[in-house]
């Protein structure tokens, strides 16, 4: 659904800034970090998560000062809606993963729903290793229970975008972590 370009500025100006982009950029250097220190010498499939998590990826890879190969999967419950359904499966590893050590790379870990599909899918498919890294884990009691291994910032629940993710479709381009105002929330 295309949007006004007036309408998405003020849902912007009346968003909360939660993390400016000095402080992602900080939680993608320590990531990088944690994850070179336990995948560089295991030649992993760096497999990023679309929509959302490109811009992770994007900021990630690079930092990730070792041998890797990248590919990526398109899962999704939200498809533009602002409160997840069922998993939709769009787009799977093109690598043959089994016996290969993965790292997914995802934007948000919110109830943990399709992040535990992905995973469970991987390890299906005879993965050696799987490690999750994500930008955003929300503090909440609606997860359920799955974690990942790596984690940039924890925030509030509310509804974000920016660094990967959307509101509506829109704004993932957002240099810094907001928090959708509750108005804006109702339309």
């Amino acid at each position: 659904m295309k949007l006004s370009a007036d309408y998405l500025a003020s849902v912007r100006a009346r968003a909360d800034l939660l993390h400016p982009e000095s402080e992602v950029e900080a939680a993608l250097d320590r990531l990088a970090e944690e994850i070179t220190d336990r995948l560089a010498d295991k030649d992993p499939i760096a497999i990023c998560v679309m929509n959302g998590a490109v811009v992770t990826a994007g900021k990630l890879l690079p930092r990730l000062d070792f041998p890797l190969r990248q590919d990526y999967l398109h899962a999704t419950r939200y498809r533009g809606a602002t409160q997840g359904g069922e998993i939709h499966w769009l787009h799977r590893p093109q690598y043959d993963i089994k016996g290969e050590h993965l790292l997914i790379i995802d934007d948000i870990l919110d109830e943990g729903v399709t992040l535990h599909a992905v995973v469970d899918a991987c390890r299906e498919a005879g993965a050696a290793s799987v490690h999750c890294v994500v930008l955003v884990e929300k503090q909440h009691d609606r997860s359920n229970g799955f974690k990942a291994d790596y984690v940039g910032l924890v925030v509030q629940d509310r509804y974000l975008f920016g660094y990967g993710m959307d509101f509506k479709g829109y704004w993932r381009n957002a240099p810094g972590i907001f928090a959708v105002a509750a108005s804006d929330m109702e339309e």
